[in-house]
């Protein structure tokens, strides 16, 4: 049984080093996953990876299937979840191509399938007063020093609806509100998989700024360059933390 696994966002559809053992395609009560369970072993721990996106990256963040996804990872037995995701940065000391472990999130999506407790089943009432588990995310933090990526070790994620990116406008008013940084994923994913009592922690890594923060447009070709770079950062960090997991 593989009770470790990694979700891949934009920029980590795959994982290089990873020797692949075999995949699962998932049909689960709440549909299909967005790709194949992969199964393998990376940096001597045995881990199972899905691609969040698909693995063609041809979901956009309003469309994933969180619930099927979260469901598959649980239903195999997987305990602890490191969700890889590219943010905007509103904070200061959130520029591009840093490494970010939040610790706190701020939801402002809609109509997305958020919760496993509906259609007159017991409801459980999670509690997200923390929606990070502090033990994850502290090895994550140790295996980035360790790695000397020089992490930001909090913030607070606004998770928005997508899939454009924001106005100015909008990134101010999450900026009042107390965010430090912006995505698309981030919700409902962290809540699901604290209704799993699955240990889960999202690395963060910084594509851009924010709309605003910055005189320059918003490019792909400048989200792409930064995610290359933040990417290569991860996978150090996955060599450090994953023998402590």
């Amino acid at each position: 049984m593989t009770d470790i696994a990694i979700i891949g966002g934009t920029g980590l559809n795959t994982i290089n080093g990873l020797v692949i053992t075999h995949r699962e395609m998932v049909n689960t009560p709440y549909g299909q996953a967005s790709s194949p369970l992969v199964y393998g072993e990376l940096c001597g721990s045995k881990i199972v990876f899905i691609a969040r996106h698909g693995s063609g990256h041809t979901i956009p963040p309003h469309q994933v299937n969180y619930r099927a996804n979260l469901w598959a990872l649980h239903n195999i037995g997987v305990k602890k979840v490191i969700a890889v995701a590219a943010v905007g940065g509103i904070r200061d000391d959130m520029r591009p191509g840093k490494v970010v472990f939040p610790d706190q999130i701020i939801d402002y999506t809609w109509s997305r399938e958020n919760t496993f407790f509906q259609d007159n089943q017991h409801v459980k009432h999670i509690d997200f007063t923390y929606p990070y588990c502090e033990e994850v995310r502290n090895l994550l933090i140790d295996g980035a020093k360790s790695a000397q990526l020089d992490p930001v070790i909090d913030g607070t994620y606004g998770a928005t609806q997508g899939p454009r990116l924001e106005s100015a406008a909008e990134i101010k008013k999450l900026e009042n509100d107390g965010c430090d940084i912006v995505g698309m994923t981030g919700m409902p994913e962290a809540a699901l998989a604290r209704e799993l009592d699955i240990c889960y922690a999202t690395c963060a890594v910084v594509a851009n700024w924010a709309a605003g923060k910055a005189d320059d447009v918003i490019t792909m070709e400048v989200i792409e360059a930064n995610l290359k770079k933040g990417m290569e950062k991860v996978r150090l960090l996955l060599s450090k933390t994953l023998p402590c997991l």
